[in-house]
């Protein structure tokens, strides 16, 4: 199947309009390729340089640095329609768009304005090895810096990563820091071989005697992080929340294109054409309507989120954790509407719908295999608490 290039003027300053038509397009494209795409499974390094040539990988940058001056409610949204073209594009734009932001609420405001600007005239994209599970990865001290050695199980965007968020143990403790993969001693394996997300690029990545320098550190080793420097969990939630709404949007309207095109009237339907079944009719208006209370819920969490971060530095634990708990019960109620859509859009399709030429499956496999990555009752369990017991979530990098 050919591929139809998708590519934009590089531009210092794209309006909100463009952004948004500008995903549209790029998501339409992706939708049309989606099922030769996953049955390919490789890192979407095309699609990556596509979106930085969009633009849409600076949206939440500021103006003044060339980026689309966007809040995160809009960034989000971003997300939603690049994952209704292609479940893992989404997921890489939403992880580059919380790592990428990252800078700014852990890094001094020197060093935060140098890599932003970095990012955005280079148009780099943003990935991490932080999974905390599996930590992996140590520093140790050599001459007047440190050396990185070690191995992640899997890191999103490993080949494409052009900077990355990464943490490991020193002197027992655990730090942070931010580092460019173009230094010597990076490797990424073409190890990622789950049914679903096949297009996020999360294989293995080893470091052997990796540089680090001061400057790379977020924070001076074993200093305690702010409360804005924890806002970057509840809008990683968000993230999955808006990229499973998208993923299950797409699955409903590859079904509804199906229907109007291919799926026969059941024989004793009575009526001449599927579209007119009653049957299809009231699980299409089910789903409609499920989709877009579950958007609402988190659109109005990403709203909450928002309002914290504009605090800036004087945002409290008290009002993180408010806004957490929205982020979470958005992520609860994502996860069980995404995963009844993208399982019972063959209701709507029929037998033949299964044929491995539509991939249709993806959009469940997709949203299955992601959906595991934290449990859904913890995030269940955290609201819970929140609600009866006035207990603000844990911070971490699950919660």
């Amino acid at each position: 199947m050919s591929q139809p290039k998708v590519l934009f003027a590089t531009n210092r300053s794209i309006s909100r309009e463009d952004l948004f038509s500008r995903a549209e397009i790029v998501s339409a494209d992706l939708s049309r390729r989606a099922a030769d795409l996953d049955r390919e499974g490789r890192p979407p390094l095309a699609e990556i340089v596509k979106l930085k040539s969009s633009g849409l990988l600076n949206a939440l940058h500021a103006s003044e640095i060339g980026g689309g001056g966007l809040d995160w409610v809009d960034g989000l949204r971003l997300t939603r329609i690049l994952a209704r073209g292609e479940s893992s594009v989404g997921q890489l734009l939403g992880y580059h768009f919380v790592n990428s932001q990252y800078v700014y609420w852990a890094f001094d405001e020197a060093r935060a304005r140098s890599l932003g600007a970095e990012t955005t005239a280079k148009n780099l994209y943003w990935g991490a090895a932080v999974n905390p599970r599996d930590p992996g990865l140590v520093l140790t001290r050599r001459g007047s810096g440190y050396v990185l050695n070690g191995r992640k199980s899997f890191s999103t965007a490993a080949h494409i990563s052009d900077y990355i968020n990464a943490n490991a143990s020193l002197d027992d403790k655990i730090v942070g820091f931010a580092v460019p993969t173009n230094r010597p001693g990076y490797t990424a394996n073409d190890d990622w071989d789950n049914f679903g997300q096949r297009l996020s690029d999360s294989g293995s990545v080893e470091f052997h005697d990796f540089p680090i320098y001061e400057e790379d550190f977020v924070d001076a080793p074993g200093k305690a992080s702010p409360v804005l420097a924890t806002f970057n969990t509840p809008l990683i939630q968000l993230v999955f929340v808006n990229f499973y709404l998208g993923t299950a949007e797409g699955a409903l309207q590859a079904a509804i294109d199906y229907v109007k095109t291919t799926t026969r009237p059941w024989v004793t339907s009575g009526v001449e054409r599927a579209a007119d079944d009653p049957y299809i009719l009231e699980r299409i208006g089910e789903f409609t309507a499920a989709l877009k209370a579950s958007a609402a819920l988190a659109d109005a969490a990403a709203t909450a989120v928002q309002t914290g971060l504009a605090k800036g530095h004087h945002v409290t634990e008290r009002e993180r954790g408010e806004a957490a708990a929205e982020a979470y019960a958005a992520k609860v109620h994502a996860t069980h509407v995404s995963l009844d859509i993208t399982s019972r859009v063959f209701e709507l399709t029929g037998a033949r719908s299964t044929a491995q030429r539509y991939r249709f499956d993806r959009f469940w496999r997709n949203v299955r295999t992601h959906t595991l990555h934290d449990p859904v009752f913890y995030k269940a369990k955290e609201v819970g608490e929140f609600v009866l017991n006035d207990r603000l979530p844990e911070v971490s990098l699950y919660s």
